[in-house]
């Protein structure tokens, strides 16, 4: 008998559900403290939370039996995910099961500002009638721009569609395919934010992310343009937005989302071209029942096969396995990471191959962890081996593996392979003395290099006084290159160089290495 604690209110759908389930008794108590908790959990196998309980590293060592713990929705801020892959403990959510709500509301405050819907609300409880004042416009045929096309960002596309307008979107992670089977134009960041009638934001919030809309992207939206966020509080500069707002500079916006929950003294409150709500995108009825449904369902799949839906972390890989494959999968994800950062466009495929010693272990570990380094910045909830495989099948991308035991000059050889739009980008990688990295090649150009801290990529011109002036550069600007190996290719008058630096390079600085007359293109990966 399997059994499941439940710690805060869960819809009754989901509760239902558990109890018919053959071989599974649940438990309901809610309201504990992380006392009451760590003296409930011994006993349990599984625990079902939404954002109340607090699940600590304290709980989980409580926790003897525990195999995972399942969250009602997107957000785990309440689990400590760290220490529950350290204890062999699963966390799991529900990321798509709010989409559909999320995205309607999105579409609801486009026609609340398009209508003047909470100014005529107002106005006519004061006893007015002012028809000539609240003149609004028309969706259809304007321009809907949606920043982040992941489920939510899919489902306002399609939304926007049916309402007849002209659809845009921006993610650098997802291939022309799936945009195009959702109905929208892939355009550049920038032609984004110029083209929009309404921007809509439905991107993570990472460190990439965070303040995406400033002052800098503000300036560039049509006077009459409308901003909705109803993603994450941060990816707009609030005090860039009031300034905006406040000078006429864009026609409004909408925050369901803010920097500080709830925003009581922000200056936005002060305004009459912004609307608000209070992080109601996962706050309807259906919402909630189709978390609650979705995390028992997940729960019980665990339980009863194994199998992981929506897993946030690992259970620790047994101690032959990791002696077996853990420097080939750190390699693998070193590799990813530098991949995603020497790309333009995105990958569409992700080609992974082992050769010599490295074919002899299984591949699929490898891939799966090259795959994560290509992924893991890109999104504000983990990215780990459990979950990303359906994370690049969404997003378009599809992974090819290929091992042989062909020693291609090395004792151990990993090679990713990325495919863009009309354009292939592979690394090679090797080990050390069966433990240490090293960056080997980078398309036609080999050069080893240690793949670690901030690495500064340039593609030159094969002549004297290049890295010089580079140099030049960056010592002017206090930088000092800890490492630099330069690599040329035959079939090309091109050389490559990678930098290792002492401090990661601003936009500026980037820019000024990039305009150095034999520079061909600058890159910065920080591994």
């Amino acid at each position: 008998m399997k059994k499941i604690l439940i710690s805060d209110k869960l819809a009754d759908d989901g509760i239902n559900f558990l109890n018919q389930q053959q071989g599974i008794q649940v438990h309901i108590q809610t309201g504990v403290s992380e006392d009451e908790l760590c003296a409930l959990i011994p006993e349990f196998d599984a625990l079902l939370i939404r954002s109340g309980s607090k699940v600590t590293e304290k709980v989980l060592k409580a926790g003897k039996n525990l195999k995972v713990v399942g969250r009602a929705g997107i957000g785990v801020d309440n689990v400590d995910v760290k220490a529950a892959t350290e204890l062999g403990v699963i966390v799991m959510n529900t990321p798509d099961a709010n989409a559909t709500t999320t995205a309607e509301l999105a579409i609801g405050h486009i026609f609340s500002l398009s209508r003047n819907l909470p100014q005529a609300n107002l106005s006519v409880r004061e006893g007015k009638w002012e028809r000539s004042k609240l003149m609004g416009a028309e969706v259809s045929h304007k321009t809907l721009a949606i920043l982040g096309f992941g489920t939510i960002g899919r489902i306002v596309a399609q939304r926007g569609n049916g309402l007849k307008m002209r659809v845009i979107a921006y993610d650098p992670f997802v291939t022309p395919e799936v945009f195009a089977e959702y109905g929208a134009e892939p355009v550049t960041l920038e032609e984004l934010i110029k083209q929009a009638d309404y921007l809509t934001l439905h991107c993570p919030m990472t460190e990439k992310t965070r303040g995406i809309i400033g002052a800098e992207q503000l300036a560039m939206m049509k006077k009459s343009a409308i901003l909705i966020n109803c993603a994450r509080g941060g990816l707009v500069d609030e005090e860039a937005l009031y300034k905006t707002l406040e000078n006429g500079d864009i026609a409004g916006a909408a925050l369901d989302v803010y920097e500080h929950e709830p925003p009581k003294d922000s200056p936005l409150l002060k305004l009459d071209n912004i609307v608000f709500t209070p992080h109601l995108g996962a706050s309807t009825r259906e919402a909630q029942v189709a978390v609650s449904v979705e995390i028992a369902r997940q729960v019980v799949t665990y339980l009863n096969t194994g199998e992981a839906v929506n897993a946030l972390n690992l259970p620790r890989l047994s101690a032959e396995e990791l002696k077996k494959s853990r420097q080939f999968m750190m390699l693998a994800k070193i590799l990813g990471k530098m991949l995603v950062n020497l790309v333009d466009t995105p990958i569409k495929k992700l080609e992974v191959g082992t050769y010599g010693k490295a074919a002899e272990v299984e591949i699929r570990p490898i891939s799966v962890e090259a795959l994560v380094g290509m992924l893991a910045d890109q999104f504000d909830t983990p990215v780990n081996s459990v979950n990303v495989e359906s994370i690049a099948k969404r997003q378009g991308i599809s992974l090819i593996e290929t091992k042989t035991e062909e020693s291609q000059g090395y004792l151990f050889l990993i090679k990713v392979t990325g495919h863009c739009q009309g354009r292939t980008v592979s690394l090679e990688g090797t080990l050390l003395g069966d433990c240490h990295p090293r960056l080997v090649s980078i398309d036609q150009f080999e050069i080893e290099v240690v793949p670690e801290g901030t690495l500064l990529i340039t593609r030159h011109d094969d002549k004297p006084g290049v890295i010089s002036a580079i140099s030049s550069v960056l010592g002017e600007s206090n930088i000092n290159i800890s490492r630099m190996q330069v690599g040329m290719a035959d079939s090309q008058q091109q050389a490559m160089a990678v930098i290792s630096v002492s401090d990661p390079l601003d936009e500026k600085l980037v820019q000024a290495v990039c305009d150095i007359p034999a520079v061909h293109t600058v890159k910065q990966i920080h591994l």
